[in-house]
């Protein structure tokens, strides 16, 4: 049996509707949220890949680094973000972040 074009679809389907279902679900943990942000993305990038791989372009591949590299921006900032906060209100649920809206 190959593994055709399909597979790698269907699995980044599974693993994007994962992601939005564990976003949807859990609202409370800003932890949880970024890993779910973070396995969006990841299940993108899983297609572009594949989609390079059976096309025999390579700009597909080199879109993955660009994006790699924005998320890894992102959970780096959105982690020292969360440290300074949880050193300040010692929480990190969302519920009881609202006294921080402007």
């Amino acid at each position: 049996m190959t593994i055709t074009l399909a597979h790698y679809l269907v699995l980044g389907a599974i693993l994007f509707a994962t992601s939005v279902i564990g976003i949807f679900l859990n609202r409370k943990n800003i932890i949880v949220l970024l890993m779910a942000i973070e396995l969006m993305l990841l299940s993108v990038n899983m297609n572009f890949v594949a989609f390079s791989h059976y096309l025999g372009d390579m700009a597909g591949q080199v879109f993955v680094f660009f994006i790699l590299t924005v998320a890894a921006a992102e959970a780096a900032i959105g982690l020292a973000i969360l440290v300074v906060l949880f050193r300040k209100v010692d929480t990190i649920n969302v519920e009881d972040l609202d006294h921080l809206k402007g």
